[in-house]
């Protein structure tokens, strides 16, 4: 338990914050490295963060000429707004990481609580409108279609960044920040909460995945993967949330590490599983992929009986 303690309070890892804190205590006087990049949760944390975020943005730079060409020609409503999403999200994350500061800096709280908000909220809504796409089908390209999907993911962001913007400003809790113990608990008490929601929507596509409903969904391997992975995230930030709730250092230190994981990780996984298959050279080839993934799991062998 003493190691525990000691890897929570690891400057590298993620450390108590305060917003009146100086420069000086996290990382000593002045300079690039002593002046943000080893402010508040230290050197490891925020370079993870800022290099990950910065090669997935220069990969979709990259790949942008391509991917244009592929969606003109496709002329899919979906893919094409759910590229433009991506790109907007990815450049708000970024953002998010450059700045990691503002989250220990006087004077920056309400930039760092708006830009937190809106980063977390647009990410959500990319996890809404995919689980909305592949139930309506990979390639569904109507406008109707696009709008219902809109509308129902907006909706639910709309609400999550309205809760969020009450408990903030209304009730001055914390949410982004570890500047006041006075409110910890009930802090702690509303991820748990929203932690819960979000590991029982996975949960429970993860289990129609295994059971009789699985024609329900989408026949593709990569989108179980998807929702194994995410279940799992957030079981795991779940988890960490109570910890942290019941004054637990190991449980701030792993949602410390969730955290690092989402932001870092996760638009490379949408990427993978929803649009990398879309942006292939050849459609056959595509076909081929899908064939197989869909025989893989198993959606064929009725017709070897």
């Amino acid at each position: 338990m003493r190691l525990l303690g000691g890897i929570a309070e690891s400057p590298f890892l993620i450390s108590r914050l305060n917003p009146n804190s100086t420069a000086t205590e996290y990382g000593g006087g002045g300079g690039f490295t002593g002046g943000w990049i080893d402010r508040c949760h230290g050197f490891l944390h925020n370079t993870l963060l800022v290099a990950a975020s910065l090669f997935f943005v220069a990969y979709l730079a990259y790949e942008a000429k391509k991917s244009f060409s592929k969606l003109s020609n496709r002329r899919s409503y979906i893919m094409i707004a759910y590229y433009a999403c991506l790109w907007l999200v990815s450049l708000l994350n970024l953002a998010w990481c450059c700045l990691q500061a503002w989250e220990c800096t006087p004077g920056k709280e309400l930039g760092w609580n708006l830009m937190t908000s809106f980063t977390t909220s647009g990410m959500l809504f990319l996890e809404v409108s995919l689980v909305a796409f592949l139930f309506q089908g990979n390639y569904a390209s109507g406008a109707q279609a696009l709008t219902r999907t809109f509308l129902i993911s907006g909706f639910i962001i709309g609400l999550d960044l309205l809760l969020k913007a009450i408990f903030l400003f209304g009730f001055g809790v914390p949410l982004f920040t570890d500047n006041n113990e006075s409110t910890q608990k009930f802090k702690w008490g509303v991820w748990v909460i929203h932690k819960l929601l979000l590991t029982a929507v996975y949960g429970v596509i993860f289990l129609m995945y295994n059971s009789r409903w699985r024609e329900r969904l989408p026949a593709r391997p990569a989108f179980y993967k998807y929702i194994t992975t995410m279940f799992a995230l957030y079981g795991l930030s779940l988890v960490a949330s109570a910890f942290t709730a019941n004054g637990a250092h190991f449980g701030f230190w792993l949602y410390g590490i969730t955290s690092v994981c989402y932001h870092s990780l996760y638009l490379p996984l949408l990427y993978i599983t929803f649009l990398a298959d879309f942006f292939q050279e050849e459609d056959l080839n595509l076909e081929n992929v899908y064939y197989s993934e869909m025989k893989d799991a198993g959606f064929f062998d009725a017709d070897w009986e």
